[in-house]
């Protein structure tokens, strides 16, 4: 991951909103990776209606200065072709014994065989010219005085823009923002977004959410599962909506 974040990091052009690549150290088994010093913070949560104003801004401005991709990059289809299958592996797993289900909401239940065909094709539908980071969340935004900036760039893939802004309002609502249709149906980049192809997409991430909070934490992460929980509900509750079903 951090061979890949600095490989992207290096190629990025200036004009991209991110701190400014130094230089990096890769001796096999360790990498290390060096940027400028930028005085900011993290946005404050629960979101402040101006920061969140400025970073929606912002992810307008980054989605224009990486479309198209100023780098070689896949496609994210291709980089999130297993992790973005979480339908279909909960259709499967009481056959399987993989899940027992217990637990998962009762909604998506009652739908699993539509939302796993629904997920299925998120590949056709996030196809794009731009250049995607697709994990901006408040840890990877920092607010200097002048200006917003995007760090850790080891996710970056080649997809529609408008996914930038789809990927981020689970985790606002999450810390307090508002809900994702509050702001993705009236913002430049989701105005325009194909409906079907955003409940598309929206179906594969709510489902990558639901299954991986279901599993065990990883060594040194005891609240992960909790929080791609707690972003997975806002998702959920986002694609009702969207859907219709009842």
């Amino acid at each position: 991951m951090h061979r890949r974040e600095a490989r992207i990091a290096a190629a990025l052009p200036g004009s991209v909103p991110t701190p400014r690549f130094l230089w990096s150290y890769d001796d096999g088994d360790w990498v290390a990776i060096t940027f400028e010093d930028i005085d900011g913070r993290t946005p404050v949560t629960p979101w402040r209606e101006e920061e969140l104003s400025r970073v929606l801004d912002a992810v307008t401005q980054l989605v224009e200065s990486l479309t198209p991709s100023p780098i070689a990059v896949e496609p994210i289809a291709q980089r999130l072709h297993e992790q973005f299958q979480g339908w279909r592996k909960l259709r499967a797993a009481p056959r399987t014994g993989a899940d027992d289900l217990v637990g998962v909401p009762e909604w998506a239940q009652r739908h699993l065989e539509r939302l796993a065909t629904l997920e299925s094709e998120w590949q056709e539908a996030s196809a794009g010219p731009t250049l995607l980071h697709f994990d901006l969340r408040a840890d990877n935004i920092l607010l200097a005085p002048d200006r917003v900036l995007v760090v850790d760039w080891p996710h970056g893939s080649l997809g529609a823009g408008w996914m930038e802004l789809l990927q981020l309002l689970p985790s606002i609502a999450m810390q307090g923002g508002p809900r994702p249709w509050e702001i993705f149906d009236s913002h430049p980049l989701g105005r325009p977004a194909p409906d079907r192809a955003v409940t598309a997409v929206l179906a594969a991430l709510a489902g990558y959410f639901i299954v991986q909070s279901r599993l065990p934490a990883p060594p040194g992460l005891p609240t992960l599962r909790a929080f791609q929980r707690d972003q997975g509900i806002p998702a959920l509750e986002w694609l009702m909506r969207r859907t219709g079903w009842k």
